[in-house]
Parts: C-alpha cells; structure tokens; sequence
C-alpha cells in the first residue's frame, strides 16, 4: 500500500460551532478545582435501582441533578453579565450536556439542554437524556440549522457569539447556563479533564478509581470520582466557589435524589 493511502470525510459541520464556541472561551477568564468525591454510596444506590427496576439510571444525570440543586441554593453560580453590566441571575438552572447518539453509522454528538434542572428529579433527568439519544436527526432544531450557519464567514460568526455571550437571555435560551461534559467514558481509573469553559460554571466528569478509606472506622475500598469544577472569576470569586464546592460534594456523596428514583 502507498505511503499516501488516505481518506477523505467532510468536516462536520457542528464541529464549527464547537470551534467557534472555544474561540470565545479562550478569552474568559477561568478557576479550575480538581477534586474527588466519594461515590460509593450513590453508584450502591445506582445499582439496587437497577435491580429493583431493571433499568440503568444515568450517572451523569444524577451528577446533574446534584449540580442543579447546589446552584439553586446560589443563583450566582449561573449569573451572566450584561452589555450594561450588570449580573442576569436566573431562578431556573438550565443545564447544557453533550449527548452522543448513533446516526448514520457513526456516533455524532450533540448538545442537550436540561430546563429548569432544579425542579426535576433523577429519574426526569434520566429521561430527557435517553430522549435525546433517540431522537431522530431531522428533529434536532440545530443540526437542522447549522448548514447556513456555516456559510457565514467566520469574522461574522465569532462576532454573533460575542454579542450573544453579553445577552444572558439569548444565552440561556441558545446554550443554557450551566454545563456538565464527561469524559470518564474514555477509560477506566483516575482522571481529570481541564477543559476551555465557556460557561459560568461548568463541571467535567473524570474517572472513578478505588481508593483506600476509613468508613465507620473501618479501612475499605472506597470508588472515588474525579471531578473538575471551572469558574469565570470574572463573576465568581474562590469563597463563593469553595462553598458550591462543599454543598455539590455533600449532595453527591449522600446519594441525594436516588432515594426517590427508588420508588
């Protein structure tokens, strides 16, 4: 075979969007925790669902409706900043995640937004996400779109988004307000991603690894996840973030909502 044996694929275009976006993010400026949160007790949780129902409740929905509830409990983790400068802080916590799906052959991701995350359960959450795993292509407004978008020049697009970056309400509308990616589906043990946040707050999703702990006073093997929290430090300063931090945590580790799933 020759040395130039190649082949061709187009460039998919949500891919462009993708790049737009970071171009954007690049500019903001950002805090990263690298952290570990003990998740034994909800994957335990996670797993007598399963056997009491028959169906696999998504663990990144759970870390979503945890996130949801510790931003409920501090709008400001979501707030965006006007053209008039001023702080937008918005009662529902809109949560945006990538959801990758079969089309055509091949995976293709795309961008799920949870309304209102705040007000919905486990299982509601679950639900939307393996709604959107389902769904035909021609019924995804944005992939519909993305053709002439596009076609735009690139100058045009990137100054669309920096006007819709200063318009909190078209960016909640069009993205959300807070983001959870994960790339703890990549392999197995310890992990973090550091990603280029576009958002307020954004949560990546790491792996989990088995680690040594005292639990009730008895040394065991305890699963651990590793988990990155970004902040805009423009609107969020390292206190406040410390104390999202500690309220997420505690959520999460309690197994918060599953109780519920239960039923």
């Amino acid at each position: 075979m020759s040395d130039s044996a190649h082949t061709i694929k187009p460039f998919p275009p949500f891919r462009q969007l993708v790049i737009d976006g970071m171009e954007i993010a690049s500019r903001k400026h950002c805090i990263h925790g690298l952290i570990e949160m003990d998740v034994t007790q909800p994957r335990q949780c996670l797993r007598e669902i399963k056997e009491k129902t028959g169906e696999s409740l998504s663990f990144t929905g759970f870390i979503i409706y945890c996130c949801a509830k510790a931003v409920d409990a501090n709008k400001h983790m979501h707030a965006y900043r006007d053209w008039r400068n001023r702080l937008i802080l918005f009662e529902d916590v809109d949560i945006s995640v990538p959801v990758e799906r079969m089309a055509e052959g091949h995976i293709e991701v795309l961008q799920k937004i949870i309304r209102a995350a705040n007000r919905k359960s486990v299982k509601e959450i679950h639900a939307e996400i393996r709604q959107a795993q389902l769904k035909e292509r021609e019924d995804i407004a944005l992939l519909r779109n993305v053709g002439w978008y596009v076609k735009i020049p690139a100058f045009l697009r990137r100054s669309l988004y920096r006007v819709l970056n200063r318009a909190p309400h078209l960016v909640k509308k069009h993205s959300g307000t807070v983001m959870v990616t994960s790339v703890g589906m990549f392999g197995d043990g310890a992990g973090w991603g550091v990603p280029l946040a576009g958002y307020t707050l954004t949560i990546t999703i790491g792996g989990i690894v088995n680690r040594p702990g005292i639990c009730n006073g008895q040394l065991e093997n305890r699963e651990h996840l590793c988990l990155t929290v970004s902040f805009d430090h423009d609107i969020i300063d390292g206190a406040p973030a410390a104390r999202f931090i500690q309220r997420f945590k505690g959520l999460v580790e309690s197994g918060s909502g599953l109780v519920e799933a239960m039923d």
